[in-house]
């Protein structure tokens, strides 16, 4: 009896030995802040050589305006959702970037506006796609949420609905700009150009060209209360055809909320976003695998979206207010503001 209580205790003292071991926490899972918003005004060849003063200054100053917008809504006990969406408004109103005002042209010369919005804590969610004529695109993407059965509208069906439910209804004419009206008049003389020469003779550089396939607009937020909303809004792809519908309003792809993890909203070359799920697979990489935000995103966007091909970027934010800015491009608009109103604005690849 004595041997059996005493190799007892030798089994308690070795697997009690082994419970007192200190794992350590990881900083990023630790909280710390309340409140946080981070966005992106679309990533690709963004160079400081190819960018005046006087337009960098805009850019950051429009960039600044919007993400106040979003923060002072948090500040004083908003909803993550309502940062979003007007965060997101502003940059929509701003001819600056390929979404809304700013929407880049099609092959047909017409812009098709596509959007998203998801809500973490429910995993409820609403997205546009090939819409023409509704002023604001996030804002109809989350009338799709909160007054449909439905996920995603598209085309006209998407006007009639926006119709119906009393969102703002413009001539198509609001969306044109002349530079993106003369951006896709050069894409379409290069691919002109291309059909009757080698590329030897056609080659020449062009920032709208190269940058064809992206722009967008993004929001992360998380509110005082623990919910996580994101929401990304687009023109598309310069010159795109057929009805060409990129990542922005796809669920998972463009867009992604989970208050168990992060949200995240993505900008780039859209078919490869497609292909990877690259938000969902961030938010998956975080529950599954145990990583933090920045492990995941890292993984994600300079692994395995480089690895197959794809160019871009995303913003996120996890449910314990860190963030990360990541893209694998020479530059990416973004900006970011904390619980203690600590404001970041960058442009460029550090």
């Amino acid at each position: 009896m004595k041997k059996f209580v005493f190799a007892l205790s030798v089994l308690w003292i070795a697997f009690g030995c082994q419970d007192q071991k200190v794992v350590p926490v990881k900083e990023e899972l630790k909280k710390v802040n309340d409140y946080a918003i981070i966005i992106h005004g679309g990533a690709g060849t963004i160079l400081k050589k190819n960018m005046t003063p006087e337009k960098e200054a805009v850019y950051t100053a429009k960039l600044t305006e919007a993400i106040k917008v979003g923060y002072e809504i948090l500040r004083q006990g908003g909803t993550s959702t309502e940062a979003v969406v007007k965060t997101i408004q502003v940059m929509e109103e701003s001819p600056l970037f390929n979404a809304g005002k700013g929407a880049v042209f099609t092959h047909e010369e017409t812009n098709e506006l596509d959007a998203s919005f998801m809500d973490g804590k429910t995993l409820n969610a609403g997205a546009v796609a090939g819409v023409t004529n509704v002023k604001s695109p996030i804002e109809l993407a989350l009338k799709v949420m909160t007054d449909s059965d439905h996920v995603m509208l598209s085309g006209k069906g998407a006007s009639v609905f926006a119709k119906e439910k009393g969102l703002e209804i413009v001539d198509p004419s609001y969306f044109y700009t002349e530079k993106r009206f003369k951006s896709l008049q050069r894409i379409k003389e290069r691919a002109k150009t291309e059909l009757d020469h080698d590329d030897k003779k056609a080659a020449f550089y062009d920032v709208d060209i190269k940058n064809a396939k992206f722009g967008t607009v993004g929001c992360v937020a998380l509110d005082k209360n623990g919910n996580i909303a994101a929401g990304t809004s687009t023109g598309g792809m310069t010159n795109k055809r057929w009805g060409r519908i990129g990542d922005a309003p796809i669920i998972g792809s463009g867009t992604y909320a989970n208050n168990n993890t992060c949200g995240v909203s993505s900008t780039g070359w859209g078919e490869y976003f497609i292909r990877s799920q690259v938000a969902y697979d961030i938010s998956a990489q975080i529950e599954y695998q145990q990583k933090t935000l920045k492990e995941a995103t890292q993984d994600v966007i300079q692994k395995k979206l480089t690895k197959l091909g794809g160019t871009g970027g995303v913003v996120a934010l996890d449910k314990n207010g860190n963030m990360s800015f990541e893209f694998n491009t020479a530059g990416m608009y973004r900006a970011s503001m904390d619980d203690k109103g600590k404001l970041v604005v960058k442009i460029y690849k550090e």
